[in-house]
């Protein structure tokens, strides 16, 4: 796999992933933009209205039959908080022009073409979006956020965020709220897409095999073309030092038969290189099977459905979470208390380190492995600065000692504990 990006105008990024690892080419837009309140919904709404219609097919039906014509090319979007981040996200992944039959090779350019178009050329009626695209798609978001109480474990980790960032834009759920989707009307929002269009990050992924073609096809796109250079509107990411906070116990009750811990710590790291030893205190703690937190809070005593932590690296978080009986509440987090003492102390042995090390060196392996995984490996070099490669990966991984497990152990506390209970 061979990797560059090229500057194709200010706030425009050209990705070629080149690798003959795949029959197809995924090809993906990104557009990032700050994560704020007044705008959340909105950036929910935008990538359902974009994929309805563009001003050469606007119907939904017309773009899948194009794709149909494209040897069965598929198309998704989406939306990611990444940091204090909003990221809408466009795929679209075709053969790749070498396995196609006969003298067609130039199913590439006509899928960077239609993507462009759908990302970059909307269908519009009277100024705005169309009123009955707006209209259906409000109420498929308004059914995402109405129905984020059904997951209860994920329902129970975006409370814990939310209190734990409480009035920052961290906290704010990415499909945005009910009440300002009300209020969003069809010419407001199109005013409000030309402007994300013209100050966004725009990040633009190729991955496949690849050819010197690429950089002429999508700098002589007309959408390009016509795009304006930008100081694009968003967050770098960077290490956020963490200062010791008073715990906050936040209760909420439901009609739940489950109850739901979920512990979040602040990493309170200022050196990026720590993130590697951070990765490996995750894994030990939380991170996998033979993990403190699962055979302590799960085998051992018997206290849990779910026992595991996760590390969010780019707000430095880690997020413990656990299914319970509602009664085993105050035996399932002393425990889990202990078990962060224990990290500190260095109560872990280097059979763990050695078996966490495994397991992350084989997840560095299958970044090489999908493309989209590629695609989100390399994106995470956009918005952090920080550029490694995966060998860098592996080898900074390897490198971690027991005594720098520890030292990092000692900069983590709890900030925020939350428990759903009935």
């Amino acid at each position: 796999m061979d990797y560059k990006n090229i500057n194709i105008k200010d706030g425009i990024t050209l990705h070629e992933i080149n690798t003959d690892k795949f029959k197809t080419n995924l090809i993906a837009v990104f557009l990032t933009t700050k994560l704020k309140k007044e705008n959340v919904t909105k950036n929910a709404l935008i990538p359902a209205i974009l994929r309805r219609g563009t001003k050469k097919l606007k119907t939904q039906e017309e773009i899948s039959k194009r794709l149909e014509e494209m040897y069965g090319a598929e198309f998704d979007c989406g939306l990611d908080k990444t940091g204090d981040n909003q990221v809408l996200k466009f795929y679209i992944e075709t053969i790749n022009d070498n396995f196609l039959p006969g003298n067609d090779s130039n199913l590439l350019e006509e899928a960077i073409k239609n993507i462009f178009d759908i990302v970059f050329n909307p269908y519009v009626e009277n100024n705005g979006f169309k009123e009955d695209y707006l209209n259906q798609e409000k109420n498929n978001i308004r059914q995402i956020i109405e129905g984020k109480i059904d997951n209860k474990a994920r329902y129970a980790l975006d409370r814990c965020i939310e209190e734990m960032y409480k009035n920052q834009n961290f906290g704010l759920y990415r499909f945005g709220y009910v009440e300002d989707l009300e209020k969003i009307t069809a010419n407001e929002l199109y005013e409000y897409y030309k402007e994300l269009i013209s100050n966004c990050k725009i990040d633009i992924f190729v991955s496949g095999i690849i050819d010197d073609k690429l950089e002429k096809i999508v700098r002589e796109n007309e959408n390009i073309d016509k795009a304006n250079s930008r100081e694009a509107q968003y967050n770098l990411i960077k290490l956020e030092k963490k200062e010791n906070v008073q715990i906050k116990t936040i209760v909420d009750n439901m009609d739940v038969t489950q109850g739901k811990l979920i512990l979040g710590l602040d990493v309170n790291i200022d050196d990026d290189e720590l993130r590697y030893t951070v990765s490996l205190y995750n894994s030990i703690l939380g991170g996998s099977a033979n993990s403190k937190l699962f055979q302590n809070v799960r085998e051992k005593a018997n206290l849990a459905y779910i026992a595991s932590s996760s590390y969010l690296r780019y707000k430095s978080n880690i997020f413990i979470k656990c299914g319970i009986e509602i009664d085993n509440y105050e035996k399932a987090l002393n425990i889990i208390k202990e078990q962060l003492e224990d990290m500190k102390k260095g109560n872990f042995t280097e059979e763990d380190i050695e078996n966490s090390k495994k397991g992350i060196l084989a997840g560095i392996k299958t970044i090489d492995d999908e493309q989209d995984t590629q695609i989100t490996f390399f994106f995470g070099h956009e918005v952090t600065g920080q550029k490694t490669t995966i060998e860098e990966y592996s080898e900074k991984i390897k490198k971690v000692s027991k005594q720098d497990i520890i030292d990092v152990a000692n900069l983590i506390n709890i900030n925020t504990i939350y428990f759903l209970r009935d």
